[in-house]
């Protein structure tokens, strides 16, 4: 019984990244002062898998996103984005700020340190809005 116990907990904590759903992510963005990032996905989306397993089921890169943005996950297969925003392939990524404001569209499979590289952009662009 025991090792049967093990074997969940490990196959439970293979998914790395934290996905929420819109409502929780969008209330969670409000308290923690973060940027929501929407990965619009497919069922059947080959590109979507491959970018799962080469960023978002990395432990240390999944980690690195979520202290800074909040992680929203839509399947387009079975949700509809907020807002109506058109998805012209999958995986597209969407960033908002708390104030509903959509700061930048990401199409496309990437690898870390692309990816990277772009969140870190966003992340300076809301900065540098926030200067008057």
């Amino acid at each position: 019984m025991s090792r049967f116990l093990l074997f969940l907990l490990s196959v439970s904590s293979l998914q790395a990244m934290d996905w929420r759903s819109w409502d929780e992510g969008l209330r969670e963005a409000k308290r923690m002062d973060k940027i929501i990032m929407i990965d619009a996905v497919r069922e059947g989306c080959h590109y979507c898998e491959d970018m799962e397993q080469a960023v978002f089921d990395d432990k240390v890169m999944s980690s690195w996103i979520e202290q800074r943005f909040v992680p929203v996950k839509i399947d387009l297969s079975r949700e509809k984005m907020p807002f109506d925003l058109e998805v012209s392939m999958t995986p597209s990524f969407y960033f908002i700020d708390q104030e509903m404001k959509l700061l930048k569209t990401v199409p496309g499979s990437w690898g870390q340190e692309d990816f990277k590289d772009f969140l870190l952009k966003v992340q300076k662009k809301k900065r540098d809005e926030g200067v008057e």
